[in-house]
């Protein structure tokens, strides 16, 4: 992976990194998640006034992959409303670049070098290692956090392909799949009525303008995150990502006054090290 490229995909890590805590953050974390999607909708539908339209081949992808992540964005919140899962949920964060590995080697026919593989499995293994320290993950935490993995692998590997089939539109290619993001506030007020949807506006400003501020964090993470994909490959891409685990733990110990353990603390060294050999 070009330098450049990676140190750009490093920044979308901390971003997704700031957006995951700004989400973990709020109370009403399916409200905050919907908010976030407005957010992220409506500047997709001014986007794609003023793009060119993507290439005709590349419209199956952006279909399937803003129906996964709606999916994705519905796991994700229960995955926080569950203590188990949520010390889990690393798991899915560390799971998800191995997977995208075989998935862009079985469907874009992608190979990656035995230095790159090597980064990949630091990556990976450090962090699932900062997921199982300190904790113990129940088994139904771990399977749900491995599907979450799964489907993050699933959403990765339709927009690697998709991006490179939109003529260099990976602009518009993001936004027009982002419009699905209009589902969750539908989905939202068919599960608690449109009362529910409007009461932080009043009653909890602060919690929505910070729903606000990371659904614009996140469309800018992701938005980098396809851009990178056309040219990288896919598990490279996914694995530097991924970092944003670490990321997390440093903004838990900066902002939060996390304790961080020695063995953890060796953990980010391994995915730092693992970052590296993917950037020779």
């Amino acid at each position: 992976m070009l330098s450049y490229t990676g140190g750009f995909v490093l920044v979308a890590a901390l971003l997704h990194a700031s957006w995951n805590a700004m989400l973990h953050g709020n109370r009403d974390r399916f409200l905050s998640m919907t908010w976030m999607s407005i957010a992220i909708a409506t500047v997709s539908t001014f986007v794609v006034l003023f793009t060119p339209r993507p290439a005709y081949a590349a419209w199956p992808y952006i279909v399937a992959s803003g129906l996964v992540h709606i999916f994705y964005n519905v796991t994700l919140v229960q995955s926080y409303r569950r203590n188990d899962l949520a010390r889990a949920y690393p798991i899915a964060r560390g799971s998800s670049p191995l997977l995208v590995t075989l998935g862009a080697a079985l469907f874009a026919h992608e190979a990656i070098g035995p230095l790159h593989i090597f980064g990949i499995l630091m990556i990976s293994g450090g962090i699932i290692a900062i997921a199982l320290e300190g904790s113990r993950v129940s088994r139904a935490g771990a399977l749900a956090a491995l599907t979450t993995g799964a489907t993050i692998a699933v959403y990765t590997v339709i927009d690697g392909i998709g991006v490179r089939l939109s003529d260099g539109q990976a602009l518009a290619y993001t936004a027009w799949m982002f419009l699905f993001y209009w589902l969750m506030p539908v989905l939202f007020v068919a599960m608690r009525g449109r009362a529910a949807l409007w009461t932080p506006v009043r009653a909890a400003p602060m919690a929505l303008g910070s729903s606000l501020v990371g659904g614009l964090v996140s469309i800018a993470a992701y938005g980098i995150v396809i851009w990178a994909l056309q040219s990288g490959a896919m598990g490279a891409v996914s694995a530097l990502r991924e970092t944003s685990v670490v990321f997390a733990v440093l903004i838990g110990r900066m902002f939060l006054r996390e304790t961080v353990s020695g063995k953890r603390w060796l953990a980010c060294v391994v995915v730092a090290a693992g970052a590296v050999c993917l950037g020779l």
